[in-house]
């Protein structure tokens, strides 16, 4: 089972949005996974396979490579086709096909 971590700045309104956005475009893609929401301050040093968060937070993961930054937080479609690409890229979900 994965684990996913959704970050915003305070960890309690868009990672809260963003960690049900996330869930239900893990369902439609069939990956079970464990979501934790976090702040920018305590989310450094967690545990977690990968971490979804917005744009305006690019900067503080420059140095990271398991995060998938994600536009529009309430976009299930937006959401599942870059999960798709990142978890491709990693081997952690196979295409069909």
């Amino acid at each position: 089972m994965l684990k996913i971590i959704t970050v915003c700045g305070l960890g309690v309104g868009s990672s809260l949005i963003m960690k049900m956005t996330v869930d239900s475009a893990m369902n439609q893609l069939g990956v079970k996974c464990n979501i934790e929401h976090w702040d920018m301050g305590t989310v450094k040093g967690r545990d977690c396979d990968f971490i979804a968060t917005t744009e305006s937070f690019r900067k503080n993961f420059a140095d990271q490579d398991n995060v998938v930054y994600i536009e529009s937080i309430v976009n299930v479609e937006e959401t599942k086709r870059k999960l798709e690409e990142y978890l491709t890229s990693k081997g952690l979900l196979k295409k069909e096909g």
